[in-house]
Order: C-alpha cells, then sequence, then structure tokens
C-alpha cells in the first residue's frame, strides 16, 4: 500500500491506471520468504478473533462477564483495529512498512501476554484494544509490502494466498482455541488462547527484522501528511458505529444509542466533505476521493462488508448454541467449523482457474449460496439436533458461498487501482473488512442473543429457534448481496 516508486521503473504518470508495466517481483528480495513472514503475522492476527470467538462460553462463565461484556472482549479488539487501520497504512507509507510491521508485531505480543494475565473483564477489554491497536500498525503492512514487492500476475497469486489465509486462520482459531479451553493447561482455563500469541510474535520479530526489506528513506509516499482532522471524523464516525451496536443490546437499546448511529453518520459525511475539499486544495487526504469514486469500489465496500458481518454472525452464534445448547466442548465447537473455513480457502486459491464464462456470475452465485446454506443450517439445527451429515454440507456451502463474495471482490478491486493509490484502497478495504466483523457479531449476535434470553419462559423461543431467527437474518444479507453482484454484472 505504498506510493513508492521502486528505483528504476517508470514515473507513476507514465503508467496506464490499473496497470503496472514492472517485473512481478523487486530485485533483491526474496518474495516467497517475504510473503510467508509477513501473512504469519496476518494469520495470528486473525487466529486472535476466531481462537476468542470460541473460547466466549468460557469467558462468560469464568470471569462473570455480562452479554455486552462478552461482545466488547470479542469486538473491542476489532474496534480499535477498525478506527486506527487507515491510520496505520498511512503511517507505514511516511516512516517505511518494515518499521511499522515490527512495532505493530510487538505492541500485539506484549498486548496479547497482558490479555493472558489479565484479572477481571475490565482489564481483559482494556488489553484487546490495545491489542487491536497492534493490530492496526502491522497489518496494513501485510498487504502494503504485498503491493510493495509483487506485481503482474504474481501479486494476483500472491493476493490469492492471502485471501486464503483469511480462512485458514479461522479454521486454525476454532480448533487451536477449541483444544486449548478443554485442555485446561495447569487450570488456566482461558488464558492460553491469548498467551499463544507470545512465542510466535518473539518468533516472527527476529525472522522479520532479517526477511523485510529495509526501508527507502526517500520514498516519495512518506513525504505525506497524516491528515489529523481527517483521521478525528473518521475515528469518531467509527466509533458512534460500533459502541451502539457492541452495548445497545444490553441496556435495550436507549435513546443514545441512536443518536449515537445518527452522529455516526453525520461525521462520515463530514469526513467525505473534508477530504474532498482537502483534495483540491492540494493536499494529502487519509482516503483519496478518487479513490471512493473509482469504477466498482463503492459495490466492492458493500460485499467486503457484508461477507464479513455474515461470516462474523454466523460464527458467534454457532458457536454459543454449540457449546450452550448442545453441551459441545469447547473443541467439538471448534472442530465443526473446520469444513467452512477450509472450503473458503480452497475457492480463495483456485477461482481464478474456473472457466472465464463463469467469472461473472460467480459474486452473485456466491451470496445466493451463502443465504441458502445458512438458512439449511438454522432449518437443520431448529430441534436442537445436531443435523446430521446433511449439517456439514451445509457448513460447507456456507464456505463455498462466502469465499466467492470475498475473493474475487477484494482481488479485482486492489487490481484495478492506480499503484499510488494501493495504499488508500487497501487501508479502505481492510477498514470495512473491520467494520463487517464487529457488525455482524453485533446485529446478528444481538439477534440471537435477545432471543436466547427468553429461553425458559412460557412459550418462549427454544436455542435452536433463536438460531433459526437468526439464519433468516443471515440469508436476508446473503439475498442483499447476490442483488448487488447482479446490478454489477448487468453493468
Amino acid at each position: 500500500m505504498t506510493t513508492a516508486t521502486p528505483a528504476g521503473s517508470p514515473p507513476a504518470s507514465s503508467r496506464t491506471p490499473g496497470t503496472d508495466n514492472r517485473p512481478d517481483s523487486r530485485p533483491g528480495i526474496r518474495p516467497g520468504r517475504l510473503l510467508a513472514v509477513v501473512l504469519a503475522a496476518q494469520f495470528m492476527a486473525l487466529l486472535d478473533v476466531f481462537i476468542v470467538n470460541v473460547a466466549a462460553p468460557t469467558l462468560r462463565a469464568e470471569l462473570h462477564a455480562s452479554g455486552a461484556a462478552l461482545q466488547l472482549v470479542i469486538a473491542g479488539y476489532t474496534i480499535t483495529y477498525a478506527v486506527l487501520l487507515i491510520t496505520g497504512a498511512r503511517l507505514g507509507d511516511r516512516y517505511g512498512h518494515r518499521r511499522l510491521y515490527l512495532v505493530g508485531l510487538a505492541v500485539f505480543t506484549l498486548a496479547s501476554l497482558a490479555c493472558g494475565l489479565a484479572g477481571g473483564t475490565g482489564e481483559l477489554i482494556a488489553f484487546r484494544l490495545v491489542q487491536g491497536a497492534g493490530s492496526a500498525l502491522m497489518i496494513p503492512q501485510v498487504l502494503g509490502l504485498i503491493q510493495r514487492t509483487f506485481t503482474g500476475e504474481s501479486r494476483a497469486r500472491a493476493l490469492g494466498v492471502y485471501a486464503a489465509v483469511l480462512s485458514t486462520g479461522a479454521a486454525a482459531g476454532q480448533v487451536l482455541g477449541g483444544l486449548l479451553v478443554s485442555a485446561d493447561l495447569f487450570g488456566t482455563g482461558w488464558r492460553p488462547v491469548f498467551l499463544v500469541n507470545v512465542p510466535v510474535g518473539l518468533v516472527l520479530l527476529a525472522v522479520g527484522r532479517k526477511v523485510l526489506p529495509r526501508d527507502d528513506s526517500h520514498a516519495r509516499g512518506r513525504t505525506r501528511g497524516l491528515d489529523l482532522p481527517g483521521l478525528i471524523l473518521l475515528g469518531g464516525a467509527v466509533s458512534l458505529f460500533t459502541v451502539p451496536l457492541v452495548l445497545g443490546q444490553e441496556y435495550d437499546w436507549p435513546l443514545w444509542s441512536w443518536l449515537s448511529l445518527a452522529g455516526s453518520a453525520v461525521l462520515l459525511a463530514l469526513f467525505r466533505g473534508y477530504e474532498s475539499r482537502l483534495a483540491r486544495r492540494g493536499g494529502t487526504p487519509l482516503i483519496a476521493p478518487r479513490v471512493l469514486r473509482h469504477p466498482g469500489m463503492g459495490l466492492a465496500v458493500f460485499r467486503i462488508l457484508t461477507v464479513m458481518a455474515i461470516n462474523s454472525g454466523f460464527l458467534f452464534a454457532l458457536t454459543l448454541h454449540f457449546q450452550g445448547a448442545l453441551g459441545y466442548s469447547a473443541l467439538r465447537a471448534g472442530l465443526t467449523f473446520v469444513p467452512t473455513a477450509l472450503v473458503f480457502g480452497a475457492v480463495g486459491l483456485t477461482w481464478r482457474r474456473w472457466p472465464a464464462r463463469w467469472q461473472p456470475a460467480l459474486v452473485p452465485a456466491g451470496f445466493a449460496l451463502a443465504a441458502v446454506a445458512s438458512l439449511a443450517v438454522g432449518l437443520l439445527l431448529r430441534d436442537d439436533g445436531n443435523g446430521g451429515v446433511w449439517v456439514f454440507v451445509a457448513y460447507a456451502g456456507v464456505g463455498v458461498g462466502l469465499a466467492l463474495g470475498f475473493s474475487p471482490t477484494l482481488t479485482r478491486a486492489l487490481a484495478t487501482v492506480r499503484p499510488e493509490d494501493a495504499a488508500d484502497a487497501g487501508g479502505l478495504l481492510t477498514t470495512v473488512t473491520q467494520l463487517g466483523q464487529v457488525s455482524g457479531v453485533a446485529v446478528f449476535g444481538t439477534l440471537f442473543l435477545n432471543r436466547l434470553e427468553e429461553v425458559g419462559a412460557p412459550g418462549a423461543y427454544t436455542s435452536g429457534d433463536a438460531l433459526l431467527v437468526c439464519a433468516y437474518a443471515l440469508a436476508a444479507a446473503g439475498v442483499l448481496g447476490a442483488v448487488s453482484g447482479l446490478v454489477r454484472m448487468r453493468r
């Protein structure tokens, strides 16, 4: 996501927008090793999201956490991640991707240690916020280093591996989280799900210092300002949007939560107006307006937001249902999600090799499949049974559908922007990815928890009924994604 022009390449103005005439990778760099190191950090950060998700019931029991506190433990990480992510991308442009990657990794590793040693819910939430800040510094540099190192066909392949790592991290998080919680190592309960990051982070810090290329102190992108007013407006808009989503259900959606959501929309409008005026004056906006106006970018934002919301809501609701109504152990609950994540990864790696005549229909078909499969999961588990073999087919259908909605969208959006806009586009789409995750936990998780609280009352919902209501909502979101894809295909 850097705007720097490597030595020996033609100036940006001489290139056709959306293309790059450089070799497939920069000379003097071993791209395979670099990709392995940066994607290992991406893997660890994503692992942390899902490893905590499967540990949620244990956290709730051992810390006596309320529903809002539990959501903050899970989503608090994502809130600071989303708020600071674009700034992390800009800091990488200004001070160097290598430097910011290593600083963010160090912050993330130390915060993971603090989370594992936390003495209560308040401390855990605070350290999760710091973890999110570390990820916001580290993760934008992953796409930045990919964009800086790879071009042409090799960039498309690298982005395909990046998309596959997202799903692999999800699967590993569910399984490893379940294994660690079930093992209850030395009576530590949920704590190893955070402490496992510490040795991995230390190894990546040592290897990263040797493998990552030195930052070019003369890089043009590093002269851009940080746009602090834009950061404040965007950070305020994201905060006002996410906080009521996380806390609203716990407090029965008071007036302040609705005012906060309205305030978020106002600040977002002010942010867009300010950024446009700044660009016209020759300044350096946080997100270049031409990125937002880039053909298909608005649709890409909607698709990625929808995919990640469906994914996180699906995992959150099912985890609580499995370990609550069905009495699954944390390990069994984690293993249940493996088909979804593995097919997501397989599709993310292979969709570009599918027949050319299929390509225009992949995104709408993927969303439609995710809608049908989500609804099938809800119907199969409605009676609080295990759903039999067909439920695993439905899980796999969700994975295939979400992969087709996500991978082509991300790859095409990043592949068609100007090289000098790669940082802003990557930061925007990664921020949207995180907002989608927190929105899914808040919206679909709230829908499930509201019904779940009524379990046991006369005529109340069972956990399976609550899950079915959530499945209907997930299917509706999938239909919206399918319609958006059809609109783009007709254009």
